[in-house]
């Protein structure tokens, strides 16, 4: 399974859970930050500063919010200046995959919400948008009925 990033500079690329970690200058045990989870993880922030790096995307511009979709339709969107700790964790201690929430979890500690703590992520929106910067953290289920659908009659 790869994880989708989508950034409006770079583009849309696709990494295994391996090429994603690989790419984070530092790793380290998620306790550091999550207290009662196990695993190991990578900084956000210092993750997307290397990946960035390694594009050689023009230097300057700040994202302004970071969405993340997780395989079973969840999703939150998250304000950048909430994600000074946030990490994504993506291997059980012992190097293998998670076994709850794979390929990849963020935790974001310190957020706006509880709710921060996406599972099976498999897609990263980078966003740069000043209007959605101002927007607070949003989470829930994407809703996938279209209208024609509440539309139509029961049988």
């Amino acid at each position: 399974m790869t994880i989708e990033i989508i950034d409006e500079y770079v583009g849309r690329v696709r990494y295994t859970v391996s090429e994603l970690a690989a790419i984070a200058p530092r790793r380290f045990p998620v306790q550091e930050r999550v207290s009662g989870v196990a695993g190991n993880a990578f900084d956000w922030l210092a993750w997307y500063e290397a990946w960035i790096r390694a594009q050689q995307a023009e230097p300057g511009r700040t994202p302004t919010r970071l969405e993340v979709e997780g395989a079973d339709e969840f999703q939150a969107g998250i304000p950048w200046s909430e994600l000074k700790q946030a990490l994504v964790l993506y291997e059980q201690e012992d190097g293998s995959p998670l076994a709850k929430g794979y390929p990849i979890r963020l935790y974001v500690p310190g957020g706006s919400s509880e709710c921060l703590n996406v599972k099976s992520v498999v897609r990263i929106r980078i966003l740069y948008d000043e209007e959605a910067a101002e927007k607070a953290a949003t989470y829930g289920f994407k809703n996938t009925i279209t209208p024609e659908q509440l539309l139509k009659p029961r049988s």
